[in-house]
C-alpha cells in the first residue's frame, strides 16, 4: 500500500473484521486498509433469506469479502459475502496469512538486528520492490539463501538474520511429478542400452530426476523441484530424451501419474 489511507478497488477480494451487527447489515473493519470500514448490507450476505445475522457472524469474527462498491469521496466501501466464491475465498486466506507470516518474520529481522521502525520500513520497501510481495522475498531467502538476496547489495548483517530467520519459518513448497514409462529393445544389448537411455536422460536435467525399476518393461520416473513448471519441463525432457535413446525398433509408452506438492507455509 503505497498512498496515505489507500482504498480498495471495487472486485477486491479483502480480509475484514466484524466491527457491528445489526439487522441490516454488518459493519466491518478492512484489516489491511487501516483505518477503512466497510458495510455488508443484509442482500449480499446469502442468496437466500438471512432471518437471523447474528448466525452469519459474531463481533470481531473475520470474514472474507468482495469490494462491490467503492465511494471515495465519502471514503464508504460495500461489501458482499454472497460474491465471493470458495476458491476465492481459499486463496484470500493463503495470501492472508502468507503475510501475516512474512510481517512476523520482518519484526523478527528488527529486533534482531536492533532496527528502528523507518529501517524496518525501508527494507520491506525493498523487498517487496525486488520481489513483488514481501513472502516471495522471504520465501526465496528460504530456499537460496543469502545469495537469493544478492540482487538487493544490502549489508551481510541484514542479509546473513533475513536468510536465518526465513529459513526458521517458512517450509518452501516442493513439487513432484512423475510418469511410469514402458520402454523395451529388442538387440542384444537391449537390457544395458535401457540402462544407459534411463541413465543419459536422468543427468540431463536441471532438477532432482529418480528411475527406479517397476518390474519388466517398466521404469517409474519422478521428478522433485521448486517450482511446477520447472519439474514438467524436466519430465518432458526426459520422456523425450528416452524415446530418441530406445531406437524406432524399440516398444515406448508412458503415462503421467499424480503430481503432488509437499512443505509450502500456507
Amino acid at each position: 500500500m503505497s498512498s496515505e489511507n489507500p482504498l480498495p478497488e471495487a472486485g477486491e477480494i479483502v480480509v475484514c473484521t466484524v466491527r457491528e451487527i445489526t439487522s441490516h447489515g454488518i459493519y466491518v473493519n478492512l484489516d489491511q486498509y487501516a483505518g477503512t470500514n466497510g458495510f455488508l448490507h443484509v442482500s449480499e450476505i446469502s442468496t437466500g433469506w438471512v432471518r437471523n445475522i447474528d448466525r452469519v457472524a459474531k463481533v470481531s469474527q473475520k470474514l472474507i469479502l468482495k469490494v462491490i462498491r467503492v465511494n471515495r469521496m465519502r471514503r464508504e466501501i460495500d461489501l458482499s459475502l454472497r460474491q465471493v466464491t470458495n476458491e476465492e475465498r481459499r486463496a484470500k486466506v493463503i495470501e492472508w496469512k502468507r503475510e501475516e507470516r512474512a510481517v512476523a518474520i520482518i519484526d523478527a529481522v528488527k529486533k534482531k538486528l536492533g532496527a528502528d521502525e523507518a529501517h524496518e520500513r525501508e527494507l520491506r520497501r525493498r523487498l517487496e520492490e525486488e520481489f513483488g510481495t514481501l513472502y516471495v522475498a522471504l520465501e526465496t531467502a528460504a530456499r537460496k539463501g543469502e545469495k537469493g538476496l544478492a540482487s538487493l547489495a544490502l549489508p551481510e548483517r541484514e542479509t546473513k538474520a533475513i536468510a536465518e530467520i526465513a529459513a526458521e519459518k517458512i517450509v518452501p513448497p516442493r513439487y513432484e511429478v512423475g510418469a511410469l514409462v514402458e520402454v523395451s529393445s529388442r538387440s542384444p544389448e537391449g537390457i544395458e542400452q535401457v540402462k544407459k537411455t534411463l541413465m543419459a536422460a536422468a543427468g540431463a536435467q536441471q532438477a532432482d530426476v529418480h528411475i527406479t525399476y517397476a518390474g519388466a518393461p517398466r521404469y517409474r520416473v519422478r521428478i522433485t523441484a521448486d517450482d511446477y513448471k520447472q519439474a514438467e519441463k524436466a519430465l518432458d525432457g526426459v520422456i523425450e530424451k528416452i524415446k530418441d535413446g530406445v531406437g524406432k525398433h524399440d516398444a515406448f509408452s508412458f503415462k503421467r501419474e499424480i503430481s503432488r506438492k509437499y512443505g509450502g507455509s500456507s
